[in-house]
């Protein structure tokens, strides 16, 4: 579900734009091959002018070959309930696999975005079973936990969705992740200057950013989806285009080096900056503490924003 309100926003140039010709490889399973056969004929007979190939497979060692972007969507789901450890054990082999075929095929440079959950763990797994692609570039999808925190605190405030910033979660995409209150801004003054109810900031701001999925399976009947895939393209625009001045955005990634003294070797969102427009020759580049390097590269600074 998540795939098919994703994919045509690709196709249509919304992440990278109207100049950028793409070509879209999709990975399914023996199960799913006929459905996959059946969004591949939309996806053509939408007549994206963009789009230049639709190519589907089971295979991922074919599928991910030469691969720039790699979405890790596909994931036993959660339902009703069901909390993301329990994921674990089946999740962990899919993503052990998937690293495996991107480590072997994948451009070197391949960005790899991990949505299945849980996705934090899910991604180091995939970082770990690629030890010839730059960890720097795995992310963990924390963008749909920061746009519900921005939800919120607009709907509080009686402001417009546009007017938050500095909006940090910090964690993992679970329960007991923290979404930041205290260095976020509305209208460019913090939070606690706008919202003067400190007991909903400190409980029930965060309860309902931590439960939000869980709360929306109770009504849904399943996971999010078109959020999902909206906070993806959010998540990748992100990624590509230069930060707004004083601005930052949320990203699970690897750990090791952070100035935060968060356990190292693990996956953790945390505050994120792009500094350049995004090339696809060029590495993203985590640099703890430190500004943009002048050598034409792609890089990010993790950078501080008080302690909590």
């Amino acid at each position: 579900m998540i795939s098919n309100h994703l994919l045509f926003k690709l196709a249509s140039g919304e992440v990278f734009g109207q100049d950028q010709p793409i070509a879209l490889k999709l990975l399914g399973s023996e199960r799913s091959l006929q459905a996959l056969e059946g969004v591949a004929m939309e996806l053509e007979d939408s007549l994206y002018p963009l789009l230049r190939e639709v190519s589907i497979g089971i295979d991922p060692y074919v599928i991910f070959e030469d691969a720039d972007w790699a979405l890790l969507i596909g994931a036993k789901p959660r339902g009703p309930g069901v909390e993301r450890a329990a994921l674990l054990d089946i999740n962990g082999q899919i993503f052990a696999e998937q690293g495996k075929a991107l480590n072997a095929v994948a451009s070197r440079n391949v960005k790899v975005i991990v949505v299945g959950n849980p996705c934090n763990t899910n991604a180091l797994i995939c970082l770990k079973n690629a030890p010839n692609l730059p960890a720097k570039n795995f992310h963990a999808l924390t963008r749909l936990d920061e746009n519900r925190a921005k939800c919120q605190l607009a709907l509080k405030a009686g402001v417009f969705y546009d007017k938050i910033s500095n909006m940090t979660i910090w964690g993992n995409h679970s329960t007991t992740q923290v979404p930041d209150f205290l260095n976020a801004k509305i209208n460019g003054r913090p939070v606690k200057e706008v919202i003067k109810d400190t007991k909903w900031l400190e409980e029930d701001f965060t309860i309902t950013v931590q439960k939000r999925g869980g709360v929306l399976i109770q009504k849904w009947g399943r996971s999010s989806a078109a959020s999902t895939a909206v906070s993806i393209v959010d998540a990748m625009r992100s990624l590509v285009t230069p930060t707004p001045e004083g601005d930052w955005f949320s990203t699970g990634v690897y750990t090791t080096g952070n100035p935060y003294g968060i356990a190292e070797d693990i996956v953790f969102s945390m505050p994120c900056r792009s500094k350049v427009r995004f090339q696809t020759e060029i590495p993203i580049t985590f640099l703890p503490d430190r500004s943009i390097i002048q050598d034409g590269n792609l890089h990010y600074d993790i950078i501080h924003t008080g302690r909590w």
